[in-house]
């Protein structure tokens, strides 16, 4: 007798199990998002309350300082969300919970999973922008010169932002050992927050040449400014063209390298 022949197993398209992953992943933020929210907004929030509020009430700041400010804790947000949203899980999935050894069971490359991560990531990192800009609104109160006719432009370094980020999470959470993980945030978050022109425009530090340049390594930099040039142009900001350019090639840098390191600790 003949033996049975069987059908080959029909090959799985690699958008397929990227869809699946990120749809596995915004369920689960889904479910997690009071405390997504609490962990990526509650530090710009006190920043809002205390700089954006208070300080402007008491007179110790010029109301006008609200208008430099909102489109630089806009940034803050996203770069927190979306550098948590990545680096946080990858630490956690290669120590102590393993979880990743079963999506790199996944019949695809590293890539498809490394990519599907960032891009969750820049989901959370817009959410979160998202979620900040009310809160602002009602915190500060009306704000001068803030106008949304740049929509597009906002959207452009919003994504281009998020997605910077999210892959330097992706390099981060895979090239700082688990017990490290608290030297990130005190070494390369903390600072990176305090000289990104969060908090002051880049122009401003005309009176500080030196660090004025000094600054242009750091990503949040090119987000607060392309935020100012798009959110409230008529405060002082980089021309927006110069912050668009310069996220895209932060982007791609860091897409490129967190891919590295993340196929590195996989196969490693």
């Amino acid at each position: 007798m003949t033996a049975a022949v069987r059908p080959a197993p029909t090959p799985v398209r690699a958008s397929t199990v990227f869809l699946a992953l990120l749809y596995r992943d915004v369920r689960v933020a889904s479910k997690e998002l009071p405390f997504f929210l609490l962990r990526t907004i509650m530090q710009p929030v006190l920043f809002l309350i205390v700089f954006g509020f208070l300080l402007p009430k008491m007179g110790f700041v010029r109301a006008g300082y609200q208008t430099a400010l909102l489109p630089g804790i806009l940034a803050v947000s996203l770069a927190l969300s979306a550098i948590q949203s990545v680096a946080l899980p990858m630490v956690q999935d290669f120590g102590w919970t393993k979880e990743i050894e079963d999506r790199l069971l996944a019949p695809v490359s590293t890539r498809v999973i490394a990519a599907e991560k960032i891009v969750a990531g820049v989901i959370q990192g817009v959410i979160s922008a998202l979620v900040v800009l009310p809160i602002a609104r009602v915190v500060m109160g009306p704000i001068a010169s803030l106008t949304f006719t740049h929509f597009g432009d906002v959207l452009i370094i919003t994504i281009l932002g998020a997605t910077a980020f999210s892959a330097l999470g992706m390099w981060l959470g895979t090239a700082i050992a688990p017990q490290q993980i608290g030297l990130m945030f005190s070494a390369i978050i903390a600072p990176m927050m305090f000289f990104g022109c969060a908090y002051y425009p880049w122009r401003g530090l005309d009176a500080v040449p030196v660090m004025k340049y000094l600054v242009l390594i750091n990503p949040l930099v090119y987000v607060a400014e392309g935020m100012r040039g798009s959110l409230t142009p008529e405060v002082p900001h980089m021309p927006l063209a110069v912050s668009m350019v310069a996220l895209l090639l932060i982007a791609t840098l860091f897409w490129v390298a967190g891919f590295r390191s993340f196929r590195k600790r996989a196969i490693g």
